[in-house]
């Protein structure tokens, strides 16, 4: 299984409920653009055979990150009708695997996404992430298991099936999904001290160096 025939799947459509009545949490600014954008540039670098983005309400244009835009018409029904339509569509291509990724996780790293990939093998391979203490997207399928996800109806997921697969352990701030405007300003905080302990520790190497010259 290599990336180069791996398709991506963004999951970038749902009725934002628990952020509150403001149309789509995902066009809610985060360190300069919207939240929803982040996972699309940080994975530009990675050669996946396609990317496709499943949209419902948000003003975001994912075209210009290389991906193919499908609307979900009844995001109502759930997640599982945007992972039919996402896995649907990869089987189109020809795809052995997908990776499917969510658009209010705007942490996750290129890194991260290849390590998953290196543990990958087969068709039937199921790859998730890992915080150390639980299972979280993105997640890698073989396609092995696209039956088994075009299944899928409501809110029902694979957890069953990516609790038994492979984990692999990152980062927990890599794995940060803002359900709420809370969730938001939380991480907002978060690398604003993250970005302040870098600069406070870049500082002080420089003045060690100054003294020891």
């Amino acid at each position: 299984m290599t990336v180069e025939h791996t398709v991506l799947i963004l999951l970038a459509a749902g009725r934002s409920q628990r952020y509150g009545d403001i149309g789509s949490k995902l066009d809610a600014d985060f360190l300069g653009k919207p939240l929803g954008l982040h996972v699309a540039v940080a994975l530009e670098s990675v050669p996946f055979m396609a990317r496709l983005a499943i949209i419902d309400g948000a003003k975001l244009d994912y075209g210009p990150y290389g991906f193919e835009t499908i609307h979900n018409d009844d995001p109502g029904e759930g997640m599982s009708r945007s992972v039919r339509i996402g896995v649907q569509r990869a089987r189109e291509l020809g795809a052995d695997a997908v990776l499917i990724a969510l658009a209010d996780m705007p942490r996750v790293t290129a890194a991260h996404i290849l390590r998953m990939m290196d543990s990958a093998s087969g068709e039937d391979a199921v790859v998730a992430s890992s915080d150390g203490s639980e299972t979280k997207p993105p997640a890698l399928f073989g396609k092995g298991r696209f039956d088994y996800l075009l299944s899928l109806t409501g809110e029902k997921g694979a957890a069953d099936m990516v609790k038994a697969g492979r984990h692999v352990v990152t980062n927990p701030a890599e794995l940060i999904d803002v359900d709420t405007a809370d969730d938001l300003e939380r991480l907002r905080a978060l690398v604003h001290d993250a970005r302040a302990h870098t600069i406070i520790h870049d500082a002080a190497t420089r003045d060690g160096a100054r003294r020891s010259d």
